[in-house]
């Protein structure tokens, strides 16, 4: 992931990672139960990928579910697994027909043995798709990420393929997640809160926040557009100066 010419110019984002929050809340809103505000949700996040796939974005990364929601309420954690297999199995057909690739990032082992099964049946099938690549980060965080990247690099040089001399920034950010796609350009948190909550810790360094209050099951289009519209008037300098951007 690394930082060309090209992305200094480009005035749209090529990679867009966005927090879906708000749910809870939205339900609340209207008296329903929590539920109410997930299952509509997945429409929203329906339109959010037709929007991303059609603006011919390269990749949009989603926070699904993190590491950290296991300590929500054992019924609503149990209610989004089973969402979360009923995405999968409903969408899939719909995303290979649209070309999407679709890559689930986190520790899967903490899935039951048949979302994982579905997980990877979903990835196997579009893999070779060369349209928008869809990254959900479900049993995701971005400690765990770069604490298993390390452990990975600390296994090849325990077993003599890697010299501690050969580490470095570059290797590191091979081994995470995402390292095939180009670095976060904009990440989108929506729901009103201004932190980034441990999702993609290292891939963000360089990326423009932008945070709405729009609650997530609203999160439309128009939204969207607006998030691209502030992205693009933003002066990316990477830690250049603007006279350097602009010459």
């Amino acid at each position: 992931m690394t930082v060309t010419t090209e992305t200094l110019n480009n005035k749209l984002p090529r990679h867009v990672a966005i927090i879906m929050d708000g749910n809870g809340r939205w339900s609340e809103k209207q008296g329903k139960h929590r539920v109410f505000g997930h299952k509509h949700g997945v429409t929203a996040l329906r339109k959010t990928i037709t929007f991303a796939r059609d603006s011919k974005l390269e990749a949009l990364t989603i926070f699904a579910f993190s590491s950290e929601n296991w300590k929500r309420p054992e019924q609503e954690v149990s209610m989004l697994m089973e969402l979360f297999f009923m995405v999968l199995g409903r969408e899939i057909k719909k995303l290979h027909k649209n070309n999407i690739k679709l890559t689930i990032i986190g520790d899967i082992s903490g899935f039951s043995e048949r979302l994982q099964k579905k997980v990877k049946e979903g990835q196997e099938l579009t893999k070779n798709n060369t349209g928008l690549a869809l990254n959900v980060a479900a049993n995701y965080g971005g400690r765990w990420d770069i604490a298993n990247a390390t452990k990975n690099i600390a296994i090849q040089v325990q077993n003599g393929e890697l010299s501690v001399d050969e580490i470095d920034e570059s290797l590191l950010c091979k081994t995470l997640c995402l390292s095939d796609l180009p670095s976060v350009d904009l990440m989108i948190r929506t729901g009103g809160d201004y932190r980034i909550s441990n999702f993609l810790l290292w891939q963000l360094a360089y990326a423009e926040l932008y945070f709405t209050d729009t609650l997530w099951p609203d999160f439309d289009a128009d939204a969207f557009q607006l998030a691209l519209d502030v992205f693009s008037g933003k002066e990316r300098r990477f830690g250049q100066t603007s006279a350097q951007v602009n010459c």
